[in-house]
Formats: C-alpha cells, structure tokens, sequence
C-alpha cells in the first residue's frame, strides 16, 4: 500500500513539472543589436571603384540600373549623394541649389527652374525637361512636375515629354507613387487617386474635422492600401484598401483619431514590406498591422526629423530633434503578433543613441543602416544575437 502511495506521489511530481514546463517555459529571445561597420567623411570627394566592379557592368559599361540595388542616396549639411554598404561614393558632391534624390535617379534645381536635368546615379545626364514652370517630383522610378502654383501635377517621360497634366481645385500638400498609382493629398483635404494614364480613380474628403486638410498620404508598394493623416481638431489616421481590380474602388477600412494633432505636413509611410503602416502623431508614432488589423502607440519625446524608410525584419529606426543641438538614434522593434495578440515581449524601443548635430541623415538598406550628422555618414549592421 505504502508502494503505491510513493508511486503515485512520484508521477503526480512528474505530471506537475510536465504541466509547468509546456505552460510556462518561454524561449530564450535573441537580441537586436547594432555592430559598428565604418565611418566616412563627407568633406573628402572619395572616389568609388565601380568601374572595375564585373558586378556593375554590362558589356563594359557600367549599370546604373544594377546599381541601384545597391546604392543608397544621402543628403546631409551642403552634400549629397550616393554610398554603398562598404561606404563607396558613386557621387558624393556638394550642394548648389535645391536637391530632390530617389533611389535610381536624381536633379538639382533653382528658385523658378526653367530648365531641369535628370541625371542617374553615376552622375551621368539622363533627362533634360525644358519649359517646366514647376519643380521635380522623383517617386516610383517616375518623374513627376509639380506646377509652380503647386496645383497642377504632370508626368514626364524618359524623352523629357509631357504625358499627362491634371489640375487641382487647391494647392497639393502631399504626393505619393507606386505600382503605377499616384495618391494626392490637397489644401482643401481631398484625397486622389490616378493610374499610370492621369486618369482618376478615386476621389475622397474624410471631413470630420475643424480644417479638412491632408497632412500626409502613403500608398503601399503594391498599390492595394492607402494611408493619410488628415485634419486639425481632430486629426485622424485613415487606412484605404483597395477592392476588386486594380482600377477598383477604395474604401475606408480603419480610422483612428490622433487628437489635436500638428498644423504641418507629416510623416506616413509602409514599411515591412508593405505589412505595416507608420505615421507620426502627437507624442510619438503610430504603427498599423495590415494583416491583423491592430494599431499600437510607441510613446516618443521630441520631434521626428528623419525615419527608416524600410522598417525590414520588423525593425524600424527614426531620428528626434530636442533642444540645443541634442538628437537622438532610436530604433524599435514592433511586437510579435499571433491569434490572440502580442507574444513575448511587448517593450517596443530597445536603443536609444544621443548625439549632436545640426543635420542629420537616416538611411537603410536591407540590415545596413546608415546615419549621419555634421559631415560624416556612419554605418551599423543589424545582427540578433
């Protein structure tokens, strides 16, 4: 009888320690963590080796095209240009006039331009547009003319011709393009829509505020979602999706108020690949989760004067301006998600690095970040451990 007893306490431990282990064991978490990779100045006109790069060229001419797969562009103080994840320059030049940089191409321009060349990321001249009465716009691989009373938009083609002009009932505050969409924000808080032809699909006013203005606009790279923040008291977040076909009706499915909110443009924009949606907001940002359709609030001190533009491996970074000179390098990583929500652990900001500086520069390709202030660009690689 004793012998059965002294069995039975014995399995009872073991089913115990077996009940403990699947219910409370927990993986051990890898760590996100920045390792330093090299540091650049900018006041030396480094010269590149890309044309000895077999990876580069075609034909023995080299690619711009391969290149841009490579290459990030920089602007930062009185420069601006193009580095690799080694901190080569393919240009690396100093600023005359006004700058606009994209991924594949880029132009300098005056106060009232009349003229604008388009040059690639070799610093070679690849456009020249005359009689623009406006100023350049480069998004989606695409060339955009914003009038010069910033209430009409074109689009040029590679020959340097006009394809398409439409002219807006107010001023535009926000422009963006991808997979052959174009979404506009404007004055009189309008949000549109146009395909690759300047034809409009979708016209929307949300309303609901005391000034109905579109303080930013963000279409997903594969042109299904829309986000905009719009309006001052109150300001809302509101989240499109598109329905049907690509030349299909989009509809309103999430809103958010933001409170109060800012009386200037914003930052908005996919990030993830397209699986989440940013924007920044009153006290810090906001993040949306496309596929699980939840916003959380990442609480932040200062002003936002740069982000990632990438966001990959769930991992976003941004800059905050603060009071004399004072900036600050965070980086956050967005929560796991699963049926019933969050797992693991939910503290979202895991670096926090202060420097000085008057301007600053943010950048990333893949796990390669790139920051600078002053005159020199510093890279990091984003490793778990």
């Amino acid at each position: 009888m004793a012998q059965k007893k002294s069995t039975a306490k014995v399995f009872i431990i073991i089913l115990i320690f077996i009940i403990y282990f699947l219910t409370a064991a927990r993986p051990v978490l890898r760590e996100t963590v920045l390792s330093h990779r090299w540091i650049r100045s900018l006041a030396v006109n480094s010269q590149s080796s890309y044309a000895q790069d077999e990876t580069a060229l075609s034909d023995g001419v080299v690619n711009a095209s391969v290149l841009s797969d490579t290459l990030l562009p920089f602007t930062l103080g009185s420069r601006f240009g193009y580095v690799d994840a080694q901190g080569q320059f393919a240009v690396n030049r100093s600023k005359i006039s006004d700058i606009y940089l994209s991924t594949y191409m880029w132009t300098e321009y005056g106060a009232e331009p009349s003229n604008i060349v388009i040059n690639n990321i070799l610093n070679e001249k690849k456009i020249n547009i005359d009689n623009t009465r406006g100023y350049p716009i480069l998004l989606d691989n695409r060339i955009f003319i914003l009038g010069s009373e910033q209430n009409s938009l074109s689009q040029v083609s590679e020959s340097g011709f006009v394809m398409w002009t439409y002219e807006f009932g107010a001023p535009l505050t926000c422009i963006d393009a991808a997979s052959d969409i174009v979404v506009t924000g404007s004055l009189d808080g309008a949000v549109e829509v146009f395909n690759s032809a300047g034809e409009r699909l979708y016209y929307f006013e949300p309303g609901g505020s005391r000034y109905s203005v579109i303080l930013g606009c963000a279409v997903s790279k594969d042109g299904s979602h829309i986000g905009v923040v719009c309006g001052v008291e109150q300001q809302r977040f509101l989240l499109f999706e598109r329905f049907g076909s690509a030349g299909g009706e989009y509809k309103v499915v999430y809103h958010e108020f933001l409170g109060n909110g800012f009386r200037r443009p914003v930052y908005i924009l996919f990030v993830d690949d397209g699986r989440r949606v940013v924007f920044e907001r009153d006290g810090g940002v906001g993040c949306y989760t496309i596929k699980s359709r939840r916003g959380i609030f990442i609480p932040l001190d200062g002003n936002i004067v740069a982000v990632d533009g990438s966001g990959e491996q769930g991992v976003l970074f941004l800059i905050t301006s603060h009071p004399g000179q004072e900036k600050r390098l965070t980086g956050i990583q967005f929560p796991r998600e699963g049926l019933f929500g969050f797992l693991g652990n939910t503290e979202l900001v895991f670096l926090k690095a202060l420097f000085k500086s008057d301007d600053v520069f943010l950048g990333r390709k893949d796990s390669t970040i790139v920051t600078g202030g002053g005159t020199s660009l510093v890279s990091f690689s984003l490793e778990e451990r």
